[in-house]
């Protein structure tokens, strides 16, 4: 959370309710009188301890982003430090998990960064370093392979990350399996 903003259980109400209603019906559909409403507040207390929507959408995004990475740790945890390619591989059984928990509307950041088409808006950059950190947590371990191309590879790996993530939540496919095996063939591959 941002430091300024101070968590009290008026806040925290907020804050989960804009989550809840920020992902499944959209960021523009909500306004922050219907978050204050259905969290029992006012408005003013809500402008009081976010300032604004923006900065709202912004710890929503935050928030997010700390369940996902709490989540994968669970599985990242599992391997052995000195495991890197079980390491990438296990990211995908934690996105099957997330994808079948968490994820029903599709990737939040996916969703957000549709609805915040301005360059300047300040959850754009909190979506972004989601996604760069992603690409770099696949560029290390490939690092400890010793993949010379490793930060090429993180990328495509990164691609199909997403790729999933998408075709999953559009019904298209529910086979993480395949994108991890997909996965596996091209670290061995190259």
């Amino acid at each position: 959370m941002d430091e300024k903003i101070k968590m009290t259980p008026a806040a925290s109400r907020i804050l989960d309710t804009a989550s809840v209603l920020f992902y499944w019906k959209g960021i523009h559909s909500i306004g922050v009188e219907t978050i204050a409403t259905e969290a029992g507040v006012t408005k003013k207390t809500l402008y009081d301890r976010f300032g604004s929507k923006d900065q709202l959408i912004v710890e929503y995004l935050k928030k997010r982003d700390q369940q996902w990475k709490k989540h994968l740790f669970t599985y990242l945890d599992r391997v052995a430090d000195h495991q890197p390619l079980e390491k990438i591989l296990i990211i995908f059984d934690a996105l099957e998990s997330w994808l079948e928990t968490n994820n029903q509307r599709g990737c939040a950041f996916v969703n957000a960064l549709a609805e915040l088409p301005e360059e300047s808006h300040p959850g754009r950059e909190v979506i972004i370093e989601e996604k760069r950190w992603l690409m770099e947590l696949f560029t290390t371990y490939l690092k400890e392979l010793e993949f010379q191309n490793a930060e090429e590879l993180g990328e495509i790996l990164l691609i199909l990350h997403e790729g999933v993530t998408v075709s999953y939540s559009m019904s298209l496919s529910s086979k993480v399996a395949s994108a991890k095996e997909t996965a596996k063939l091209l670290i061995h591959k190259i």
